[in-house]
């Protein structure tokens, strides 16, 4: 029996849900005083697939339409009106239920939902260290669910709300060695010049923070390109709000900003959505949701953000990779950053980590470069891991979590470090990334060379746009099509390999390596090498 108000719940029982715990913060200070019982909470309920989508249809060529996804994917009728009608009698509000995306938002008072819910909620203080604020949020232990819903619901997510994605970006303070606009990065990086990224979506998942149309209008009438067609859409609150025009921008505002202006100049004919989430892993996960089930699909999904894969809890991880795994069906490409902490991603306990969503094997990783051209010719005179020193580097290495995807098998993926096993490799692709040989971007009226893996990400998603453009189709899960030729200590067809340099535990060698995975692009050689993949039957 539980207690709402007053008023007696009846249960059934109840069972755990495994994975569920969130993960503790090592530097969250728990708080004397609990969180407010009496607030109205909103959930995320995720119910079971009525059958698993297939791996080739994840992997393969071929993809499906939403309402395929919906009737062959989806959840099964029954089981989103018993998991109503079992919160219902509970006393939670349905606030909404979706088969597609198999998901049931819910919401009730704190104290209705740890009762129905059977967990024990703490409050905790931490910093955020994307707004660089020091916030307050709840944690928990297992959550318990109603016996008749085992093996019906298979996550119940935003109980705890603690910030989690740290940002994947570094601006310099002082003058750059060199400071290209996207656009000179597109000519040295061969991006086809007969594309523009028309007819395509290109969506970007940002943390709050916002952008101004006016530094927007500046950027692209500098560049002699029209400002590109932009959508905003707001997440849980979430919504395109800057900080005052007259003060030092916030690190959310220069994310917003340099994802939208990279994207916008190098697939200036894309529209553009932006989607604007809390710091939460429910409001990332609300985004990616909303992004990837959108009308018209977008070709490409853009994550500048992330966090070592052990700070997040499995529930929360699975429901990503089965919305991953959605967009992959759907031939949509997921773009992130690899991280800018080199092999340890600052955890500095002498281990190496590597960042999720990265890490995931339905994403295309990002890793980072330095590099040296001159945008006038075309020519790239170097181009080395970035590795600046004081643990500003290129993130990469092996995943903790994912297994060695059988695209990546000839890939000469190390072990795990200190473990005899192989896993993900990350990342896959890479592009500039240092602050010294920055972005150009323009904020509240000023220019600022901005590096990291986060302005490569839509670097990466931009080009992505082009190619599928020249290619006539969306591309999806983009890795077995570019790992499809690898050839171990060779340069892989559409990539610059790059050989020098090392992001501290790994050392960049020919062919694929935990620094920049198979390389930059080499826009061209890589269109070609898409076409052909792309040939009916070269790939089934």
């Amino acid at each position: 029996m539980g207690v709402k108000g007053n008023e007696m719940i009846a249960y059934s029982g109840s069972v755990v849900l495994p994975g569920s715990a969130s993960r503790g913060r090592l530097d969250a200070k728990v708080l004397d005083t609990g969180p407010d019982m009496s607030e109205t909470v909103r959930l995320v309920l995720l119910v079971r697939r009525r059958r698993e989508i297939p791996d080739s249809l994840v992997t393969g060529l071929d993809t499906i339409t939403r309402d395929e996804l919906a009737q062959l994917y989806g959840a099964d009728p029954a089981d989103i009106s018993l998991t109503r009608s079992v919160m219902e009698r509970l006393g939670v509000l349905v606030v909404s239920a979706d088969a597609a995306s198999r998901r049931l938002v819910v919401e009730a008072s704190l104290a209705t939902l740890t009762e129905v819910f059977s967990v024990q909620v703490t409050h905790f203080e931490a910093h955020d260290t994307f707004s660089e604020t020091p916030v307050r949020y709840r944690g928990h232990d297992e959550l318990h669910i109603p016996a008749e819903l085992d093996g019906v619901v298979v996550s119940v997510l935003g109980l705890d709300n603690q910030p989690w994605a740290i940002r994947m970006f570094r601006v310099l303070d002082g003058q750059p060695r060199m400071l290209y606009t996207p656009r000179d990065l597109g000519k040295l990086y061969g991006f086809p010049s007969d594309a523009d990224g028309t007819g395509q979506v290109l969506a970007i998942v940002v943390i709050a923070g916002g952008y101004r149309q006016q530094d927007i209008d500046a950027y692209f009438t500098q560049l002699g390109l029209p400002a590109p067609a932009i959508t905003t859409v707001g997440i849980d609150g979430a919504e395109n709000s800057p900080g005052a025009a007259d003060q030092p921008p916030s690190p959310l505002d220069i994310e917003a900003v340099l994802d939208v202006q990279v994207a916008g100049a190098l697939a200036p004919a894309a529209h553009i959505v932006v989607y604007f989430a809390p710091n939460t892993g429910t409001g990332l996960l609300n985004a990616m949701q909303a992004a990837v089930h959108a009308t018209p699909a977008p070709t490409v999904i853009s994550l500048s953000w992330g966090a070592t894969e052990e700070s997040e809890s499995k529930q929360s991880i699975n429901a990503m990779e089965e919305v991953f795994r959605e967009a992959a069906a759907l031939g949509i490409t997921v773009c992130a950053a690899s991280g800018d902490s080199g092999s340890d991603n600052g955890v500095h306990d002498g281990g190496s980590y590597v960042n999720y969503p990265a890490s995931s094997p339905h994403v295309l990783a990002v890793g980072g470069t330095t590099l040296v051209g001159d945008p006038g010719t075309g020519i790239i005179n170097s181009e080395t891991t970035w590795n600046a020193g004081s643990g500003a580097a290129t993130g990469g290495g092996v995943s903790n979590l994912f297994d060695l995807p059988r695209w990546q098998a000839q890939a000469n993926v190390p072990n795990r470090l200190g473990k005899t096993r192989k896993g993900r490799g990350v990342p896959d692709v890479a592009a500039n990334a240092d602050s010294n040989t920055g972005y150009q971007i323009t904020i509240n009226g000023n220019t600022l060379s901005v590096g990291g893996t986060s302005p490569a990400t839509p670097l990466w998603a931009a080009l992505i746009c082009r190619l599928a453009q020249k290619v006539g189709r969306p591309f999806g899960l983009l890795q077995p099509l570019i790992y499809h030729n690898y050839a171990p200590g060779k340069a892989t067809v559409g990539f610059r390999d790059i050989v020098v340099g090392d992001n501290g535990s790994y050392a960049a060698v020919p062919g694929w390596d935990p620094n920049t995975g198979l390389g930059s692009p080499d826009g061209a050689a890589l269109l070609d090498a898409l076409r052909q993949s792309t040939d009916p039957g070269h790939m089934h």
